[in-house]
């Protein structure tokens, strides 16, 4: 699990009794250019605005997963979660990767639209 935990940084992961859950609650220390690129439309990178780019994102990249993976994020802190567990470690392993290859988050990001 710390192998993983370190391929999904700065997410965590948290296990649940029935459910499991990938939380951020360093909002604005990760990754802030893609929500500044649209920052003339209101995203400032909130949990409500990497939820927006994760749920394109979920669309998009890994639509068989749509039914396995919620939001709940607030205004501070992104989360994901699933009663499956391997659907959301998938999920947070693409979207992780996803996150790292700056062109194509931001080609994602173009198509978020504000909570």
């Amino acid at each position: 699990m710390t192998v993983f935990n370190t391929q999904i940084h700065p997410f965590k992961w948290i296990e649940h009794d029935d459910s499991v859950s990938i939380i951020m609650n360093d909002i604005g220390d990760y990754k802030q250019f893609i929500f500044d690129s649209r920052a003339d439309e209101g995203f400032e990178g909130g949990g409500y605005d990497w939820q927006s780019l994760a749920i394109v994102f979920l669309e998009e990249q890994v639509p068989h997963l749509q039914d396995d993976i919620c939001f709940d994020s607030e205004s501070g802190m992104f989360c994901a979660y699933s009663n499956n567990s391997n659907a959301l470690k998938e999920f947070i392993l693409a979207f992780k990767n996803a996150c790292e290859n700056d062109e194509l988050i931001l080609d994602i990001f173009s198509r978020a639209e504000l909570d």
